[in-house]
């Protein structure tokens, strides 16, 4: 397989091919990137998202309703823990545009958040100012956008955007990075014309104890769960499935949308869904607790 790899959204992406991708195709990959991230970026001053926070109002983006959608039914099964209005609360812990990572008191993201924003398939609006951050589930919609621009090249394909990852074709067998040591795998899944996304709070993590999966309903870091990976015939829906296993109910949405998952405890513990498929290394034990 041929590979290219490069860095974009702040983070290392890498592209598998049968052939060498030409460059009219790296073309399109990288226009499709530099769109998304013009309309969604909060850390772009130049962003749609960013002037939807400075002066509400309207942006128009055709990935509005279908992360807006998943947003609704993350929210609604979470309880509110996730909520594409958290902006503001990872920017008072340090994670703003400016990247300072100096943690201020927890900000509680607004929890009427459908109250400020509304949209359509094609559009958003605000009622008030209102900073979107899509983390959730915006990376897993844009590995599928990149797969879906070259759906005109021949072969096998792989995605891979931090460790988020679309196979189209052949089988990629795929290691579940430990949390707590990157050499090591608490197990490996065979990926085949489907997607594996992985979330955990070692990465983008800084401070003490400070990391970007935070439960909007307190502005706090969640302490229960240290990763979790989801797979699904979709990135943004194994994406958006990955966030919400940090909460309670995370594995009833990933049911309800046929998402196989693995998700380990920060004290150890493993857990899968039922007739999940990956080859775990630690043995799996029932939770003591529920919670974030």
């Amino acid at each position: 397989m041929a590979s290219w790899r490069f860095e974009a959204i702040g983070t290392h992406w890498e592209i598998e091919t049968v052939d060498p991708l030409g460059e009219e195709a790296r073309g399109r990959v990288a226009a499709e990137i530099d769109r998304f991230d013009r309309e969604w970026s909060r850390f772009r001053a130049d962003s749609l998202v960013r002037a939807l926070g400075r002066d509400g109002g309207r942006i128009v983006s055709r990935d509005a309703g279908r992360m807006l959608d998943a947003y609704r039914e993350l929210s609604g099964a979470t309880a509110g823990a996730v909520n594409p209005l958290v902006a503001d609360s990872l920017a008072a812990l340090g994670y703003d545009a400016a990247y300072s990572l100096v943690p201020g008191a927890p900000v509680a993201a607004p929890d009427a958040w459908e109250e400020r924003v509304s949209w359509t398939s094609g559009e958003v609006t605000a009622s008030v100012p209102a900073l979107l951050d899509v983390g959730a589930l915006g990376k897993g919609r844009l590995v599928d956008l990149v797969a879906g621009v070259l759906t005109d090249v021949p072969g096998d394909l792989v995605v891979d955007a931090g460790g988020d990852i679309r196979v189209r074709g052949a089988g990629v067998r795929i290691a579940l990075e430990h949390p707590y040591d990157p050499q090591e795998a608490i197990g490996v899944v065979e990926v085949q014309d489907r997607a594996l996304c992985a979330s955990a709070t070692n990465r983008r993590a800084w401070g003490n104890g400070l990391h970007h999966v935070l439960d909007a309903r307190t502005g706090e870091p969640v302490r229960t769960w240290a990763a979790t990976w989801a797979l699904a015939p979709e990135a943004m829906t194994a994406d958006a499935a990955a966030t919400a296993l940090f909460f309670d109910g995370g594995p009833a949405l990933a049911a309800a949308w046929g998402v196989e998952w693995v998700r380990m405890s920060t004290d150890g513990r493993v857990q899968r869904s039922p007739g999940c498929s990956a080859e775990l290394f630690l043995a799996e034990r029932a939770p003591t607790s529920t919670g974030n």
